[in-house]
């Protein structure tokens, strides 16, 4: 019979403790040292078939059974379950403790300690997690600024969390850790931002000194016909910037841009388009490309 076979269903797929599922007479120790088992944190093992080393979720599920009485997974690790993928590839889950809660050490884990009342902490997909509100609460308080942004304008994006709210949730805790960063943040904050590098892009313009720009803007020709959304607009001056990913070089996709691209032309728009390097590498000669449009249109702006 092959061995998949005696896998015991619950084990199959998704990590455990070991000293639970021995207790309950479905494995032994002697087994879990064998090939048919990966053990990931202390007690906690899982089958091969459901291990991957990159699997984000599977790591959050083997740090939510060690977690101590009063624990959640946090941070950016509670974003990515609300929605919100903002992990590299191999980061460790994070947790968020009460400060007298003790776990072991581990590369594949990050342990912040602070405050945890149960408000602060709910149930998603089964595991314990911190509220949206609480882990747009934390990133936004965490630098590097540009990160911070980043965080709270997708969770906001994703509809998770409210602005309103999460100013409100922010006033009643003064004095916390990072707050005169979060209120910065919360200034700038656009929930129509529909990308991490287009609020990376906005936020270079408005460090560069360049006027506000209207997100996710609404172009319509001489005649009120719509023409195309542009990420960022200067409405008054019709200049537009945007942000062009990865998927923006597959064929269908561009020749759609080029299509957009003639028509928001004919209607007399400058449209200005950036990749990641543009923004990451040379984010001084971006701002001055944006700078000069803004001048061509109004000398004064």
């Amino acid at each position: 019979m092959p061995s998949a076979a005696r896998v015991p269903p619950r084990l199959a797929f998704l990590p455990f403790r070991a000293s639970a599922a021995i207790a309950d007479g479905l494995l032994t120790w002697t087994m879990l040292r064998g090939p048919s088992w990966r053990r990931l944190l202390p007690d906690v093992h899982v089958h091969r078939d459901g291990y991957r080393a990159d699997d984000r979720r599977m790591w959050c599920d083997a740090v939510a059974l060690s977690l101590p009485v009063g624990g959640a997974i946090a941070g950016r690790s509670a974003a990515y379950l609300w929605g919100v993928d903002l992990l590299r590839r191999d980061a460790p889950v994070t947790v968020l403790l009460p400060r007298a809660a003790r776990m072991r050490a581990h590369p594949r884990l990050r342990v912040h300690r602070s405050v945890v009342p149960d408000s602060d902490r709910t149930r998603l997909g089964g595991l314990p997690v911190t509220t949206p509100l609480r882990t747009a609460f934390d990133l936004g308080r965490q630098a590097p600024r540009d990160d911070a942004l980043v965080a709270v304008d997708a969770l906001l994006h994703r509809r998770v969390v409210k602005l309103a709210a999460l100013r409100a949730y922010a006033d009643a805790r003064p004095g916390w850790p990072g707050l005169p960063l979060l209120r910065e943040i919360l200034a700038l904050a656009e929930p129509l931002a529909e990308s991490p590098m287009e609020t990376r892009l906005r936020l270079l313009l408005l460090d560069a000194g360049l006027p506000p720009a209207i997100a996710q803007h609404d172009v319509r020709d001489a005649d009120g016909r719509f023409v195309g959304r542009v990420d960022l607009a200067w409405p008054a001056l019709r200049v537009a910037v945007e942000y062009d990913g990865d998927h923006h070089r597959e064929r269908a996709h561009f020749r759609q841009d080029v299509a957009r691209l003639n028509a928001l032309r004919a209607a007399g728009w400058i449209v200005l388009r950036f990749t990641a390097d543009d923004v990451l590498r040379h984010p001084t000669r971006t701002a001055a490309l944006v700078s000069q449009a803004l001048r061509e249109r109004h000398p004064s702006a």
